[in-house]
């Protein structure tokens, strides 16, 4: 059966997987100038044909090594059969022959597909292209991964959970906040270190401790251990490591963000009472080593002293959110840091709830 006409004019541009959950496509275009999301969807494309097709002839070609009729020479099937997969690089910067072969190839698969063949086009971004583009997104099947910076944190941690994920785990989401924290915004460090996590923890979900465990010396100064110093009363501490924090431009409210994750696991576990931690973490939905460790916080806190350290973190969250006109974020911290610890000695009330 021939494939079906398609409607005249220019088609729209694919919408397809991310980089950790793509599949071999006839077309897939790696687009976006995020070269680590490039790397890391490349990785998994080639892992995949690989795995499929041990024997599979590779070829890569940029427009530097180009000479004619090379990307033709390189999609035509063999004489002996066989899967091919083959890398176009640098589309974006390329005009001219190499991009017209480009786009003769694509518009030859667009009537005549080529189950044998697995062609991967890296666009880095910008207007140059934009046929050759459009032609390649005609093929039947084609497929597009989105490159694009990720310059948010949260977008970096929904990239963490993502690349576990396909890896077959799962993490918990504070120790995705202090990996994104502790490794900061270089985008390729961080895919790695993620991928380190996915092997080296073997079963079950990724944790502070072995996010700690493998990123505990890139960097002194980071929310949770500010938290840590706050919730155990070491005022001292906590400031050295804020105003240290604050100098490697840590954003204040990933600080916020970390005490205030402390405190309001603490406030749960210490109103749900006594029991095992196991039947606690059930009802409270949170894992049982996130119950003891709140226990353990817990100890020499009053209701008192942690109603008055939560309300001081909400007055801090909405002072580095812009909220409080007038009051700068690095003092509305230290200001939290002291009140926090303070809240844990407070004398008005001894009775513990630990």
């Amino acid at each position: 059966m021939p494939p079906a006409r398609r409607a005249r004019g220019r088609a729209p541009a694919p919408t397809g997987p991310g980089p950790f959950d793509v599949e071999p496509a006839p077309v897939v275009v790696l687009a976006g100038s995020e070269q680590a999301l490039a790397d890391a969807a490349w990785r998994r494309l080639l892992g995949l044909v690989r795995e499929a097709h041990p024997d599979v002839e590779r070829h890569e070609i940029t427009p530097q090594s180009w000479a004619p009729g090379a990307v033709d020479a390189a999609a035509a099937p063999s004489l002996f059969g066989g899967h091919r997969l083959v890398v176009l690089h640098g589309l974006e910067q390329a005009a001219g022959p190499y991009t017209d072969e480009v786009t003769a190839v694509a518009t030859a698969l667009a009537s005549t597909p080529d189950p044998d063949l697995v062609l991967v086009a890296r666009h880095a971004g910008g207007n140059g292209g934009k046929a050759v583009l459009a032609a390649l997104d005609a093929v039947p099947g084609a497929v597009r991964v989105t490159c694009a910076p990720v310059p948010g944190e949260r977008d970096r941690a929904a990239l963490v959970v993502a690349r576990l994920r396909a890896a077959g785990r799962r993490a918990d989401p504070d120790a995705v906040d202090l990996l994104v924290e502790s490794v900061g915004g270089d985008l390729a460090e961080l895919l790695a270190v993620t991928g380190q996590l996915a092997e080296t923890v073997p079963t079950g979900a990724v944790d502070v401790d072995a996010v700690r465990a493998l990123v505990g010396g890139r960097r002194e100064a980071r929310g949770f251990d500010i938290a840590d110093a706050c919730v155990a009363g070491r005022a001292g501490q906590a400031l050295s490591l804020l105003r240290h924090a604050l100098a490697q431009r840590v954003e204040p409210v990933l600080v916020v963000g970390a005490l205030a994750s402390k405190l309001r696991a603490m406030a749960r576990v210490a109103g749900a009472g006594r029991g095992p931690a196991a039947a606690l973490a059930r009802d409270l939905q949170m894992a049982p080593w996130q119950v003891d460790r709140a226990r353990r916080d817990l100890a020499g806190w009053s209701p008192e002293g942690l109603r008055a350290a939560l309300v001081a973190v909400a007055d801090a969250d909405a002072a580095v959110k812009g909220e409080v006109p007038g009051v700068a974020a690095a003092y509305a911290l230290e200001r939290a840091v002291v009140a926090v610890t303070d809240a844990r000695e407070r004398p008005t009330d001894r009775t513990r709830v630990s």
